[in-house]
């Protein structure tokens, strides 16, 4: 098989996936399935795309493995914890805002919105590829690297959701911003260590001295996740929520915190 025909079936998948979700969504599912579904997708597809053989692209046996594990690893602990925050959650908020925003039209407009997230797991699926298929012989110390930096991502998300699920839980902290532990760093850190990880993948295609030129193309998956989570659909519509469902609360937590880069929380100036 090669690699064209490979990302052809990939985004096949991706797309019937997506579609699998937004039917669910449609005929009355909860929105937060269709966050689940994104993960578990991009997890399947990086294995497949980490895994099958390709000819010219066979890269490292060992690389192969370990790429496809962290990817397999990451979207199994990501998708489950949306699972479980769907199960016991209501609506998303914002999935709710923006069929607020399309009215009568919901439907369809949804649809198009989650073949577009198809499309963008499939780019992000490219940068797993490049990653398992950098043809360095062995391993070498930016996949050590690489490895070590996607176990910081996995491992700091896991962390931050656990963080706000535990804050949530507390009745005494109804109405509250979570403003401990992580989230006493950035206001999105879930969403910081979520990037993180697709550098980590691009350090492993790039290799130690960057001399295979397809490497470099890995860049656009951290570059484009930046660009998602920061500017589209991550956390510009949660910002928004939050400040109309916490007011002031908010406002003073958004002077006092970063809301991506994990800055130390720095003491609110008063006027």
């Amino acid at each position: 098989m090669g690699p064209v025909l490979l990302l052809l079936v990939v985004a096949v998948f991706l797309s019937l996936a997506m579609t699998g979700a937004w039917l669910a969504v449609s005929r009355g599912a909860k929105s937060g399935w269709v966050d689940a579904t994104w993960s578990f997708a991009i997890g399947a597809a990086g294995i497949a795309a980490a895994l099958v053989p390709v000819e010219g692209w066979e890269g490292d046996w060992q690389r192969r493995i370990i790429v496809a594990t962290a990817a397999g690893l990451w979207s199994l602990r990501l998708g489950l914890h949306i699972v479980s925050r769907t199960m016991k959650g209501g609506e998303d908020p914002r999935y709710a805002a923006l069929k607020r925003e399309w009215g009568g039209q919901w439907r369809r407009q949804m649809f198009y919105f989650l073949q577009m997230q198809a499309a963008a797991a499939l780019l992000l699926t490219c940068t797993i590829f490049l990653a398992a298929r950098n043809p360095m012989p062995g391993l070498q110390w930016s996949d050590l690297a690489g490895i070590v930096v996607l176990a910081i991502a996995v491992a700091g998300e896991g962390i931050a959701d656990a963080q706000l699920s535990r804050f949530k839980q507390r009745d005494a902290n109804a109405g509250k911003v979570c403003d401990a532990g992580l989230w006493g760093l950035s206001r999105h850190p879930n969403y910081f260590f979520q990037w993180l990880g697709w550098t980590g993948y691009a350090l492993i295609a790039i290799g130690p001295y960057g001399g295979w030129a397809w490497g470099w193309a890995a860049l656009v998956g951290p570059a484009f996740m930046y660009w998602l989570l920061v500017h589209v659909s991550g956390i510009p519509p949660l910002e928004e929520h939050m400040k109309r469902s916490r007011g002031e609360a908010y406002e003073a937590y958004a002077r006092r915190v970063s809301a991506f880069w994990p800055f130390p929380k720095q003491r609110e100036v008063s006027t």
